[in-house]
């Protein structure tokens, strides 16, 4: 099977969804493949708190109503440590705000949009290899779910595939990424129970890190730091509620039935390149981030409102100019993301090997952020998200 359009994506994740979406927007066509179906995409449960500006992305351009009504506007994030809690004001102090809004929801509602919208979106569809990178035709070369070869020719063909992107390998060849790997993970649960706190805890303690999240009103997600080679079946039910509890004093948990459990590894990694000839990288085939200061969705969708803004000066109007440029834009705002939770890493995980100096000191950096102004602030502007520039919200 041969097909032809003008950019091809590989990945139904929320960049690929939500570039074909903006496309569409600009009169652009597209294809979308991606290898699993449209069930499992819609119900693997991830995290999800969404920036300001992804949330007036979606809502503006008409990809998500529910992001506002079923999700959950959230004004601040609890920092705990020495067995008190400190609120971090960030409507009062930068006047935006996050919503919790899990990351399968938003991709409930962009399949649906794009479904409705007549979007040629192929479920099963494995991408195997990107080929004529250099040239003004790239190729796909995939597999549908009977194992026949699919070839989709574009003008451009986008990777937004995750961290174990396809495309990736067309674009960066043996050259990589810069690559990070943390000496920690975080255990994480998902239970059956009613909210243990109405914003986000992130708690410092003696025994490691601890995050109570919310997922919805019946479904919550909590973390603890652990090691990377954690065995999720050595805890009983109580010794999980134990670990948890012994490290956010001061807060009762509310504890229901645990259904899920997984040991979430701590990885930072910028692709080398972003951009070959006539392929790109979006999203997670380019970047991930330790997911401490909840930027990995946001950052892709930050990606695809440059790529957006580049392929419709491109394709429409013959200008390479920000096509060309879309590598070092997007990497300015992706250190910028690496930097803020590198540092949100390591003023709230215990290192291995910490002693008292490396424990107070750790102390004495949260001070400094909830006692000075100018460190909430930058705190609040950095996890509320930095301002999406270049984005054209007009059809």
């Amino acid at each position: 099977m041969s097909v032809r359009t003008r950019v091809a994506i590989i990945g139904a994740g929320p960049a690929g969804l939500l570039l074909s979406h903006l496309l569409d927007r600009q009169g652009i066509e597209s294809v979308v493949i991606d290898a699993r179906g449209r069930e499992e995409i819609e119900t693997t449960i991830r995290a999800g708190i969404l920036e300001q500006g992804t949330v007036e992305i979606l809502t503006e351009t008409g990809a998500s109503d529910r992001v506002r009504t079923a999700g959950q506007r959230h004004e601040g994030i609890e920092l705990r440590f020495e067995g008190e809690g400190h609120r971090v004001d960030f409507a009062g102090t930068v006047g935006r705000a996050v919503w919790l809004y899990p990351q399968h929801e938003v991709l409930k509602d962009l399949v649906a949009a794009r479904l409705a919208a007549g979007q040629d979106l192929r479920f099963h569809v494995t991408a195997e290899r990107v080929e004529d990178a250099g040239t003004d035709r790239p190729r796909i070369i995939a597999k549908d779910a009977d194992g026949h070869r699919v070839e989709i020719e574009a003008e451009v063909v986008v990777g937004a595939d995750g961290s174990r992107s396809v495309a990736r390998e067309a674009v960066t060849g043996s050259y990589g990424g810069y690559f990070r790997e943390y000496p920690f993970a975080w255990f994480g649960i998902l239970c059956e129970a009613p909210p243990s706190a109405g914003e986000l805890i992130y708690s410092n303690s003696p025994d490691g890190f601890a995050l109570i999240s919310q997922r919805s009103p019946e479904v919550q997600r909590m973390y603890f730091q652990c090691d990377p080679d954690a065995d999720t079946g050595a805890y009983s039910e109580a010794q999980l509620w134990d670990i948890l509890q012994s490290r956010v004093p001061g807060t009762t948990l509310k504890e229901g039935r645990i259904f899920q459990r997984d040991v979430l590894r701590f990885r930072s990694f910028v692709a080398h390149e972003m951009r070959r000839g006539r392929v790109v990288i979006v999203g997670d085939a380019a970047h991930t981030v330790p997911p401490t200061g909840a930027k990995g969705m946001n950052l892709a969708v930050a990606d695809v409102v440059l790529l957006t803004d580049a392929l419709r000066a491109l394709l429409h109007d013959g200008d390479e100019t920000l096509f060309d440029a879309f590598p070092d834009t997007a990497r300015e705002r992706i250190w910028k993301a690496q930097h803020f939770s590198w540092w949100m890493t390591n003023m709230l995980h215990l290192q291995p090997g910490a002693g008292d100096f490396d424990r107070l000191r750790q102390i004495g950096e949260l001070r400094t952020v909830v006692e000075s102004g100018a460190g909430r602030a930058y705190l609040a502007e950095a996890y509320t998200g930095w301002p999406l520039d270049g984005a054209r919200l007009d059809g």
